[in-house]
């Protein structure tokens, strides 16, 4: 078991697992109320200090600012939850012992009914050693940080639809027309060249435009989903606590109580 002196150096620092892992800081030391040795270590095992374990440091070891206990990391954060006050009661410590696999407490504890609490988050004296008479007052304070969720899933799907498009085009085609020349000097040969009276036949092909229709794909544009993060404000309101110190005094002549608030 580490001496008191040493227990008391040991509030603050931070508190690693058999492996070296992080567990958290050391809140409080919880003494023995016989024999006021330390026993229990209070330490901070939850997100912005909304958890907090106890864990043996019978075998507890400190190098630097880190203190070692024999336990893994998951064990202290899966400790039986308990109401952190002043006290440890008898039924407490032994749901503790039975977590930590340890069948008793390593000292006697036959005549301790339970253990006194000692919680000095500003490095103040610990019962049992030389103290002065003050008392330490605390407060919680709100510490607020940010994680990271899941708002919403955008999916990014092709799909085809059919349009009518209506164009117009134009197209040329031939037409009949009949030319009539009189007979002249110069025709008057070409005309007279065949017999006097017969039959013939001419046929003319005539020939027309008419629209063909072709399709073919073509690249438009690339679209593609990407993320912009914009900044904005949320209010958060949580409940804090805090002691507050009174002053009694009591005038043994006159009779008269005054209950002040030091400043």
């Amino acid at each position: 078991m580490p001496d008191l002196d040493t227990v008391r150096s040991w509030h603050g620092r931070t508190l690693v697992d058999r492996d070296g892992g992080r567990i958290g800081p050391i809140e409080a030391i919880y003494l023995d109320d016989r024999t006021g040795q330390p026993e229990w270590g209070l330490v901070n095992t939850g997100l912005f200090g909304t958890k907090s374990s106890f864990v043996p440091l019978a075998q507890a070891s400190g190098s630097g600012d880190q203190v070692q206990v024999p336990y893994d990391k998951q064990l202290v954060k899966d400790a039986p939850r308990i109401d952190v006050d002043q006290h440890l009661a008898e039924a407490e410590e032994q749901r503790l012992w039975r977590h930590y696999g340890l069948d008793d407490d390593p000292t006697d504890r036959s005549v301790a009914p339970g253990r006194d609490a000692t919680s000095h988050p500003r490095g103040g004296d610990i019962p049992g050693s030389t103290a002065d008479a003050a008392m330490t007052r605390s407060e919680e304070e709100l510490r607020v940080g940010t994680t990271q969720r899941e708002r919403g899933r955008v999916r990014l799907r092709k799909y085809v639809t059919t349009e009518h498009l209506q164009q117009t085009v134009p197209v040329q085609r031939e037409e009949l027309r009949v030319e009539r020349e009189p007979i002249t000097d110069a025709n008057r040969d070409a005309a007279a060249s065949g017999p006097a009276i017969s039959e013939e036949e001419h046929e003319v092909i005539l020939r027309e435009e008419a629209p063909v229709v072709d399709k073919r794909v073509v690249p438009k544009e690339r679209v593609r989903l990407d993320t912009d993060t914009v900044t904005g404000e949320e209010s958060v309101a949580e409940e804090v606590r805090k002691e507050q110190i009174e002053v009694h005094h009591e005038d043994p002549k006159g009779g008269r109580h005054e209950r002040r608030r030091p400043r």
